[in-house]
């Protein structure tokens, strides 16, 4: 069950993914706000997004590390594991250990082995028969997540679906694939912006990730837009 503290803090996540239910707003912030939410309040040690661009192909825009980044980029190129799977069936996908991961997914299970996870939960990007993408839940012990936070989990990223599929953009679909396009764009830059500031700062990707995100939230700026001043010489971090 969920302690008070937590209960405010998931009162909180919502209260600031609604706020994004306005004229304009930036994609990727929101999806990254929300992997970074959800370590906290679903006790995962890691979590990612993935995003269907225009082709229908999944793609990673928002992770809390580099190993959710790789294991998401995995899952791509492999074309099995839950996200993915999350994804294709539109419900959500418990694992609850990695005997279950090796049976299921074998190379996502050697992978997730190796950084250190033994559970995972996929929650679907989902409005009514659209969807849009799926988010990954990493933990390090074994087990699935009780009934609550499940529903929670499923929630937020309900109010996420929304937010980019609100019914302005509904009613213009050209709008609606330009704007998740851009986000997929911006989550280039953004990876050259970390490789950037690693290479300048001789920090980690992890590091990068920190310096470029703490300004952009200490300055209420768009990663997108942080990161690509960074690539451009613009800002110097």
């Amino acid at each position: 069950m969920m302690t008070q503290t937590r209960e405010h803090r998931l009162v909180d996540t919502f209260v600031r993914l609604t706020d994004t239910l306005v004229a304009d707003y930036d994609v990727v912030d929101l999806l990254q706000r929300l992997v970074d939410e959800a370590t906290e309040l679903f006790d995962a040690q890691a979590a990612g997004i993935l995003l269907a661009n225009d082709d229908h192909v999944l793609e990673v825009v928002a992770s809390t590390s580099e190993r959710s980044n790789f294991i998401g980029l995995l899952q791509l190129t492999s074309g099995e594991g839950p996200c993915v799977e999350a994804f294709t069936t539109g419900r959500a996908v418990s694992v609850v250990d990695t005997a279950e991961m090796q049976r299921r997914w074998p190379v996502f299970a050697e992978a997730s082995r190796e950084s250190g996870y033994a559970s995972v939960h996929s929650i679907p990007l989902r409005l009514r028969d659209a969807t849009l993408g799926s988010m990954n839940l990493f933990r390090e012990t074994e087990g699935a997540l009780n009934e609550e936070d499940a529903r929670a989990a499923q929630a937020l990223t309900d109010v996420a679906t929304i937010s980019i599929l609100q019914q302005r953009v509904l009613e213009h679909a050209t709008v609606a694939q330009e704007q998740l396009q851009r986000a997929l764009d911006s989550r280039v830059v953004i990876e050259q912006a970390k490789g950037f500031l690693a290479h300048t700062r001789q920090v980690d990707m992890d590091e990068a990730f920190r310096i470029l995100r703490g300004h952009a939230r200490s300055n209420r700026l768009p990663l997108g837009d942080v990161a690509r001043a960074v690539v451009s010489h613009e800002l110097e971090l």
